[in-house]
C-alpha cells in the first residue's frame, strides 16, 4: 500500500504549515505533498512580494511628493530599475521561503513529497496517489487528509481574452519593464494595490470597475480612494461592463470595449491586468472518488468545523472559498488538526475578522459595515471622523482619509470600525480587541490613547458621538 501516516497534507502554504506544525506538536506523523514551489501563495506570489514592491513604490512616491509636502525638503524620484527591484523582491521571497517553510519542515521532521496528489481508493478507505516528475506513483494512506491547495487567479469568459497576453497578479510582479500604460480590470484589493503600484512606478493606469472601488467596504472608502487615485493620475471608470478585448499583433496594444452608463467606449493600453478574483485549485484531486463536494466556484464544501462530507478529509484556506487571508488559512490549519485528533469541535467565526488593503492610504476594517448592521436588524448609529481632526495625520501632512465607527444605538456597543489612513491595518487590529471585548463608544471615549498615534483617532471618533471634534484641544 505504501506509507501510512496520521496526517497527509496536500499543499504547502499557510494552512498546510500551520496544520503540520500543530500535528507534529501533538506527536502525529505528517507527510506534505506539493506539486509546485514550497510556501504557497503568500510568500511566493502573494502578500510578501506584492507588499515588498508596494513599499518600494511608496518610497519613490514620497520622494517625488516631498518638496510640496514638507517645507525645506528637496528630493526627486528617478526612473525605476525594474530588474533590480524585482531581483530584490525575489531575494526577500527566497529568504523567507527558506526560513519560514523549507527549514521549518526539516526542523519539525516531516517530509515534503513533490508531485501531483490524486485521491483513489473508496470513500470509506481513501488513499492518495502522488505522481512525481518522473511519472512514478507513490501511495499514501493517512488517518486524516487535509486539502490546502489554495487558489489561483481567475479570468472571466470574456470574448477575445484567450487571444490576449494578459497579466495576472502573479505575472505582473515578474515584469522587468514598467508598462508605459496599463489597463486594470477589477476594483477589489488586488486590483487596487497593483494599480497604485504600477502608477507609482511610472505607468499610466486606467481601472475598469464593475461597481465601485472596494465594493464590499463602506461607500466612503470608494470616495476617498477615487480622489487619491485621481491625484496620482489613475483613471477610474466605474460601472464598466466589459464586452470584448483584443490585442494588436503588430504593436501588442490591448483594446477593451466596455459599456459605461449606457454608452460603449474603448480603452487602450500597452498591457492589461486581469484582477477579477481567484478560484480554488482542485482540478487534479479527483474528489468525486472520495465523495468530497465542491461548490459553484470550485470551492470545497466544508461545515463550520472545516470538515468535508468525508469524515477523514478536511479542507483549509483559500480552497474552501472562505476569506482569502493567509492568517485565516493559518487559523484553519491548526483548527483542523485540533478537530481531527483531539475532538476539540472548534468552529470558525469571522464576525471580528480584520481586513486590510495595502493601498496608500491603506484600508483597514473590522466588524460590520453600516449596511451590514442595518441588515442584521440593529438600530445603528455612525460617525465618520475626517483625518483633519487626527493630530498624527496633521503631523504626517497627509489627511486623506477617515475613521468610521458603527455602533448599536440601543447599547452603545461598537459593531464595526473602518479606516482609510496610513497604517489603517493597525487600526483594524486595535479594533479586533475592542469588538472582542464588546466595548462601547463611551468606554473608548474615556480610555487611554497615546498622543500622536493614528490609533488615537479611534478614541476621537468615539468622542465625536457626543462632542464636536473641532472643539477638542489636544488629548482632551
Amino acid at each position: 500500500m505504501g506509507q501510512k501516516v496520521d496526517l497527509a497534507v496536500i499543499g504547502s502554504g499557510g494552512a498546510a504549515f500551520s496544520a503540520a506544525i500543530r500535528a507534529r506538536r501533538l506527536g502525529k506523523s505528517v507527510v506534505m505533498i506539493e506539486q509546485s514551489t514550497v510556501g504557497g501563495t503568500c510568500v511566493n506570489i502573494g502578500c510578501v512580494p506584492s507588499k515588498a514592491l508596494i513599499v518600494a513604490a511608496e518610497a519613490r512616491r514620497v520622494a517625488a511628493d516631498a518638496p510640496g509636502r514638507f517645507p525645506g525638503i528637496a528630493t526627486m524620484a528617478g526612473p525605476v530599475d525594474m530588474p533590480g527591484l524585482v531581483g530584490g523582491k525575489q531575494s526577500l521571497v527566497e529568504g523567507l521561503r527558506s526560513a519560514k517553510y523549507v527549514d521549518l519542515a526539516e526542523s519539525y521532521d516531516w517530509p515534503i513529497r513533490h508531485g501531483v496528489a490524486t485521491f483513489t481508493g473508496t470513500p470509506d478507505a481513501p488513499v492518495l496517489r502522488v505522481t512525481g516528475a518522473d511519472g512514478t506513483p507513490e501511495m499514501l494512506e493517512a488517518a486524516h487528509y487535509l486539502i490546502a491547495t489554495g487558489a489561483h487567479p481567475w479570468a472571466p469568459d470574456l470574448a477575445g481574452l484567450e487571444q490576449v497576453d494578459y497579466l495576472t497578479s502573479t505575472t505582473a510582479m515578474e515584469l522587468t519593464e514598467v508598462p508605459e500604460s496599463l489597463l486594470v480590470l477589477g476594483g477589489g484589493y488586488v486590483a487596487l494595490e497593483l494599480a497604485q503600484l504600477f502608477a507609482r512606478l511610472g505607468s499610466t493606469v486606467t481601472m475598469l470597475v464593475r461597481s465601485r472601488l472596494a465594493s464590499a467596504e463602506e461607500p466612503e472608502v470608494n470616495q476617498v480612494l477615487e480622489s487619491v487615485f485621481a491625484d496620482e493620475g489613475i483613471t477610474v471608470v466605474r460601472q464598466a461592463q466589459l464586452t470584448t478585448i483584443t490585442q494588436d499583433e503588430a504593436t501588442g496594444e490591448v483594446t477593451a470595449t466596455a459599456t459605461v452608463a449606457g454608452r460603449t467606449g474603448q480603452f487602450r493600453a500597452q498591457r492589461v491586468l486581469v484582477a477579477l478574483g481567484r478560484r480554488p485549485v482542485t482540478e487534479a484531486l479527483d474528489l468525486e472518488t472520495v465523495q468530497v463536494q465542491t461548490g459553484v466556484g470550485g470551492e470545497i464544501v466544508v461545515d463550520d468545523s472545516l470538515a468535508t462530507a468525508n469524515p477523514r478529509i478536511w479542507a483549509a484556506g483559500d480552497v474552501t472559498g472562505h476569506p482569502e487571508f493567509v492568517y485565516v488559512a493559518a487559523h484553519h490549519g491548526a483548527m483542523v488538526v485540533d478537530n481531527a485528533f483531539t475532538g476539540a469541535a472548534r468552529t470558525v467565526d469571522y464576525s471580528h475578522l480584520p481586513r486590510v488593503t495595502f493601498t496608500s492610504p491603506a484600508i483597514g476594517a473590522v466588524g460590520m459595515t453600516e449596511k451590514q448592521a442595518l441588515a442584521a436588524g440593529y438600530r445603528c448609529n455612525c460617525r465618520v471622523l475626517q483625518l483633519d481632526y487626527v493630530p498624527r495625520a496633521l503631523v504626517n501632512r497627509d489627511t486623506r482619509g477617515f475613521i468610521k465607527i458603527v455602533i448599536d444605538e440601543d447599547t452603545g456597543r461598537i459593531l464595526g470600525i473602518t479606516a482609510v489612513a496610513k497604517d489603517a491595518g493597525e487600526l483594524a487590529a486595535a479594533g479586533v480587541f475592542l469588538l472582542e471585548g464588546q466595548q462601547t463608544y463611551q468606554d473608548v471615549a474615556t480610555m487611554w490613547a497615546p498622543y500622536l498615534t493614528m490609533t488615537e483617532g479611534i478614541k476621537l471618533a468615539c468622542q465625536s458621538f457626543t462632542t464636536d471634534p473641532s472643539q477638542l484641544s489636544c488629548c482632551a
